[in-house]
């Protein structure tokens, strides 16, 4: 499985959550077969909300972390 990372640091919503549909959308497909792990790193509180509820509404799982004063939204394919 490959992993995209996402570094978006310093955005805030609502752009943090277009930059990230806008790369979903580009490999949606490889994300819903299990060929690509993304990986999103935000500052921004708001977008820990915004972006898993949008990627988890279009059939791909995500999971937050808190790390050292940023955060790790790591999306991938729902597990059934």
């Amino acid at each position: 499985m490959r992993t995209l990372e996402m570094d978006i640091r310093g955005q805030v919503c609502p752009s943090s959550l277009l930059l990230v549909l806008r790369e979903i959308n580009r490999q949606h497909r490889d994300l819903m077969v299990g060929h690509l792990c993304m990986v999103v790193l935000t500052d921004n509180r708001d977008a820990t909300g915004t972006i898993p509820e949008a990627v988890r509404n279009m059939g791909i799982d995500a999971v937050v972390e808190k790390v050292d004063g940023y955060y790790r939204i790591t999306t991938q394919q729902q597990k059934h």
